[in-house]
C-alpha cells in the first residue's frame, strides 16, 4: 500500500496516511485509447490547492495544476508572468491533497522553450519537488524534439495545441483557432508531431469543432478537449469556471454551480451577525465550567 500526504480535515494539518488505492498511472491513461477509440473518456479538472484536490480527486482521472493559476489565484492578466516557483508550490500542494488522480503540472512560459536541456531541468525540478506524474507544455511541431527528449529520459509529457495561452501576445488574443485552411492544417500537423514524439495525451484548446475531431482521429494518444468537441477523448475545464466563481467565463464553459453567489451570501450573513453582535454565540465561545 502506497503512502501519500493528505490534509486531516479535523485539524487542517498534513499527516501521512495510507492511500486507499493506487494512483492512476500515465501509461494507464495512454492506454484508454486503443485503435483510435476511447471507450472511457478521460476526465480532467484544474486544481491549485490541497483542499481543492481532495474534493476533486475521486471524480477525476487527471488533475491539472495549470498555469491558469496566474489569473485564477494571483489575479495576473495572463499566464505569462507565472514562475516555476509558483508551479512547484501549487503542484506539491495538489499532490499532497490527492491519492487517486494522476497529477500533471504545467511548465510555465520561459521554463522550457530555449532548449530541450532547459526543459529537462525545469521538468525534473517539478517532478522532484511536487511528486507529480507528468508535465504539460504548449506548442506543436516546434516542441516535438523537446517532447521526445523528455520522454526518452523518463518524463511523461502532455502536449497542448490550438489556442495556446502562453502565446497570447503572438496570437493577438484568445479567439478560436483553425478557421482558415492553413491554420487548421497546422493544428493537425502539430498534434501529429507531438504524438510521434511520444506525448501521452494532447490538450486541444479553443479550436473549431471539425478540427478538434480531425486531430482526435489523426493521433494515437488521447486528446483532451477544452473549447473543442465532445468527440475528443476527454475533457478539461478550469474548475473555478465550471463552479461559477467568476462573473465572466469563456463561452465553451458550462457552469455546473454558482459558488460565487453562495460565498457572497455567506459573507453577507456573517457580516450582519458581527455587526449585530449575534456572532459568536454561546455555541462558538468557551464558557466557564
Amino acid at each position: 500500500m502506497s503512502t501519500t500526504f493528505q490534509l486531516d480535515t479535523a485539524t487542517s494539518r498534513a499527516n501521512p496516511t495510507p492511500a486507499p488505492m493506487k494512483r492512476l498511472t500515465i501509461p494507464a491513461i495512454r492506454k484508454r485509447k486503443v485503435n483510435g477509440i476511447t471507450v472511457e473518456p478521460v476526465v480532467m479538472l484544474t486544481a491549485y490547492t490541497a483542499r481543492q484536490a481532495q474534493l476533486l480527486d475521486a471524480h477525476c482521472d487527471l488533475l491539472l495544476v495549470g498555469d491558469s493559476l496566474g489569473q485564477v489565484i494571483y489575479g495576473l492578466p495572463s499566464s505569462v508572468p507565472v514562475t516555476l516557483d509558483m508551479m512547484a508550490a501549487h503542484g506539491a500542494a495538489v499532490v499532497r491533497g490527492s491519492y487517486h488522480a494522476a497529477v500533471v503540472v504545467d511548465m510555465p512560459f520561459g521554463a522550457y522553450e530555449a532548449s530541450p536541456q532547459q526543459a529537462f531541468e525545469s521538468a525534473a525540478r517539478l517532478l522532484k519537488e511536487t511528486g507529480c506524474a507528468a508535465v504539460k507544455l504548449e506548442g506543436g511541431a516546434a516542441m516535438a524534439d523537446t517532447v521526445a527528449f523528455l520522454t526518452q529520459r523518463g518524463i511523461p509529457v502532455m502536449g497542448h495545441v490550438g489556442l495556446t495561452p502562453q502565446a497570447v501576445n503572438v496570437l493577438g488574443g484568445y479567439n478560436a483557432r483553425g478557421r482558415s485552411d492553413a491554420e487548421a492544417a497546422k493544428i493537425v500537423a502539430d498534434a501529429k508531431a507531438l504524438d510521434d514524439a511520444g506525448a501521452f495525451a494532447i490538450v486541444v484548446e479553443g479550436v473549431v469543432e471539425p478540427i478538434a475531431i480531425d486531430v482526435t482521429k489523426a493521433v494515437s494518444c488521447p486528446t483532451i478537449g477544452i473549447g473543442a468537441s465532445a468527440q475528443c477523448d476527454g475533457q478539461v475545464l478550469v474548475t473555478e469556471d465550471m463552479l461559477g466563481m467568476f462573473e465572466r467565463v469563456p463561452r465553451f464553459v458550462k457552469r455546473y454551480e454558482e459558488i460565487a453567489e453562495t460565498i457572497s451570501a455567506a459573507a453577507a450573513r456573517y457580516a450582519t451577525e458581527v455587526r449585530e453582535r449575534t456572532f459568536p454565540g454561546v455555541e462558538q465561545t468557551y464558557q466557564p465550567k
